[in-house]
Order: structure tokens, then C-alpha cells, then sequence
């Protein structure tokens, strides 16, 4: 799914008018991929990725119409490889010194705390979760030397100040706590896998 050099997402709290403002986006401006959906708890998220020019002018054209149920958004003209590979489901293993982890409020929030974090720090991106099954929060992970994850949670937490729920670094993970982490992290799905 080709996403660079620009990727934006604008998350609504109306489907119908998520639907809308998709459609407006994708007629303003050429772009490279939309993807739009529903997510929990009852919110839409509209994707895009293409030129710069062409993702700001839709992203424009999302505000516009979106306007008055638009709960957040996010737009970045140089998005890290890392966060799209994590974006389309890939997750890294992650054995490292530190863990470190950022939960946010919104789902744009979460994406533009994972690259800027990324960009910000030597860290591996092990995973971004959004929404469905989290109540419509995001969290992400880091790993890697302490010190560097502490400065991805550090920069990753200062990019959406307002959305972040909590960051924190973990020295030394639990094998046992890691293991859970690389497993399907419901808990429901967790206790099925056990029994």
C-alpha cells in the first residue's frame, strides 16, 4: 500500500458524514490510496496518501466538508517507512533493553506519536493498535537501548500533548510480559489461547 511521501487521517465522530467527507477528499485531489471504515466505538476514519500537495489539498477539502464532527486528524508530508509498515498490520519483534509505550485518546494521535518518535529516536517500532477493541484509543511500542526509548516516548508524547493518555518505559521486560505483547493483546483472546 504506497503512502509516501504524505499520509493524513481525519477521525469523525458521525459515519455519515465521515462517508461524505471521504468522497469529497477523493475528488478534490489525486491521490495514491484512500482507505475508510468504521472503527469502535461508532467513529470513521478516513486515510489518504499521495503527493504532498495533493493530500493537503484533500485534507482541506475533509475539513471543509467534516466540519463539526471531526474529533481529530493528523497529516505527515514525510511519514517513516516503519509506521506505514505498522499501519498495514506488521509487527517487529522486539528484544530490546526498554520497552516503551504511548496510548493516546484518538487514533490520528497515536499515528503521529509513532513517527515522530520513529524519526526522533534509534528505536524499533514493534506495533501500532487502533481503536477496534480499545474503545477507540491507540497504543503503540517501542524498543530498543533506554536511553533512545526514552526519548522516542519523550518526542512521540510531545507530538499530540493533548490526545496522550499515558507514555511510559519499561527497563528489562518480563519474558513472560513480552510473550503476551507479541500474542494477539485482547485479553479474551489471550485466555482462549490458554485453555
Amino acid at each position: 500500500m504506497p503512502m509516501q511521501p504524505a499520509i493524513a487521517l481525519l477521525e469523525f465522530d458521525s459515519i455519515a458524514v465521515g462517508i461524505e467527507t471521504g468522497d469529497a477528499m477523493i475528488k478534490r485531489a489525486p491521490l495514491d490510496v484512500i482507505k475508510a471504515g468504521t472503527v469502535h466505538p461508532g467513529k470513521y476514519l478516513v486515510l489518504i496518501g499521495g503527493k504532498v500537495a495533493d493530500v493537503e489539498e484533500a485534507l482541506e477539502a475533509g475539513r471543509l466538508v467534516g466540519s463539526g464532527h471531526l474529533i481529530d486528524e493528523m497529516l505527515l508530508p514525510d511519514v517513516h517507512d516503519d509506521v506505514v509498515a505498522a499501519l498495514i498490520g506488521t509487527r517487529e519483534a522486539g528484544p530490546g533493553e526498554a520497552l516503551g509505550i504511548i496510548e493516546t485518546s484518538t487514533v490520528a494521535a497515536v499515528i503521529e506519536a509513532a513517527d515522530a518518535g520513529r524519526k526522533g529516536a534509534a528505536v524499533t517500532l514493534r506495533e501500532i493498535r487502533m481503536a477496534d477493541g480499545l474503545g477507540g484509543k491507540g497504543y503503540l511500542l517501542f524498543s530498543g537501548p533506554v536511553a533512545e526509548v526514552e526519548a522516542a516516548v519523550e518526542i512521540g508524547s510531545a507530538r499530540a500533548p493533548g490526545q496522550i493518555i499515558a507514555g511510559r518505559v519499561i527497563a528489562q521486560i518480563h519474558e513472560e510480559m513480552d510473550e503476551n505483547l507479541v500474542e494477539d493483546g485482547r485479553f479474551r483472546k489471550r485466555m482462549r489461547d490458554d485453555a
